[in-house]
């Protein structure tokens, strides 16, 4: 009879989804000193110290999976629909160093996290653009492939200022945020045409929805780190609202899915979306408690999926083989 398999196997680089999460939350908070004070930075601390944590027990147990099922690992890299969310990776370090830098100012250990998370995403670019080039062969990337995961390989660049700027790299991450916001619009127009062609994405994967909110939600707070005039944050702010909008229409449909990592999409979207929005909202103004209530309903979903998540890890639906639909091109009729 043969062993159950170890569910380390299972544990792909969508589990860094969680980290990025909670690190977008940190900040969301942060954004919430000005009106909350000191109790906002310090759940913004305890929100950090928990993304942190988390993104060494992802890692640590992402390396180990890596020695013992390296047939696994190259799964993900070579899989269509999977390959983006390696750059969940980098993202969670940038976040990191981020939240490391509001909430402490620069730091050695933020300069070396957003070196490395900036470099790597760079990489990730590179490599998934490579691959779109190599369109249909064995190792390029069918139009089926695309989903909004596609964001995060190569829209994540714009998360580049975030901490690069006030760590006294203007200079490059203009220039990195340069390229996300160049992609940001051709991805979405790809994802759009895959839609209309290919028909939708499999149902586990419909949280991903969520994650159109993301690409403006952080262009408009970067640019507010290069001080651009407030009517083109105003702008990427409206960007999110519609695309938070449209996202929630899908949430009867989320709901009634069985829960599973992909629904972390939520997590990170919604609290970029909330951060911009106390950006923009000064206390007391309409703006100001719209922004309290974006963190608050931010809040109340990233709490959800950590209870979520700890109880699929406690009943082993999570670390578990998962199915997965096939993705063929649509034939023509």
């Amino acid at each position: 009879m043969n062993a159950a398999p170890s569910p380390l196997r299972f544990l792909g680089a969508a589990w860094f989804a969680p980290v990025m999460g909670l690190a977008g939350l940190c900040l969301a908070w942060h954004r919430a000193s000005p009106v909350m004070g000191e109790t906002a930075r310090a759940v913004a601390l305890v929100l950090a110290v928990t993304a942190a944590v988390a993104f060494i027990g992802v890692a640590v147990a992402w390396t180990v999976r890596a020695s013992r099922f390296p047939e696994a690992m190259r799964e993900d890299f070579a899989h269509p629909v999977r390959h983006p969310f390696v750059a969940a990776i980098p993202v969670s370090a940038i976040l990191l160093a981020t939240a490391a830098v509001a909430l402490d100012g620069p730091s050695i250990l933020a300069h070396g996290l957003w070196a490395a998370g900036s470099t790597a995403q760079l990489a990730t670019t590179t490599w998934v653009v490579g691959r779109w080039w190599r369109g249909n062969r064995p190792d390029g990337l069918p139009w089926a492939s695309l989903t909004p995961a596609m964001f995060i390989p190569v829209v994540g660049n714009v998360l580049v200022p975030l901490a690069g700027v006030p760590l006294g790299h203007p200079d490059w991450s203009a220039a990195q945020f340069a390229m996300g916001a160049f992609f940001w619009p051709i991805v979405h127009v790809l994802v759009l045409v895959r839609l209309a062609t290919q028909g939708s994405w499999p149902d586990r994967l419909q949280p991903a929805v969520f994650i159109f909110i993301a690409p403006p939600a952080v262009i408009g707070l970067a640019l507010g780190q290069f001080g651009a005039p407030a009517a083109l944050g105003w702008g990427a702010w409206g960007i999110a609202l519609f695309s938070l909008l449209a996202a929630a229409t899908q949430l009867k449909r989320i709901a009634a899915l069985p829960f599973a990592i992909p629904h972390w999409a939520l997590s990170f979207p919604l609290a970029a979306f909330a951060a911009l929005t106390l950006r923009l909202g000064s206390p007391g103004t309409p703006m100001g408690m719209l922004g309290i209530v974006a963190l608050a309903g931010a809040s109340l979903v990233v709490g959800a999926l950590l209870v979520a998540t700890v109880k699929g890890l406690r009943d082993g639906t999570l670390l578990a083989p998962e199915p997965v639909a096939q993705i063929q091109a649509a034939t023509p009729a």
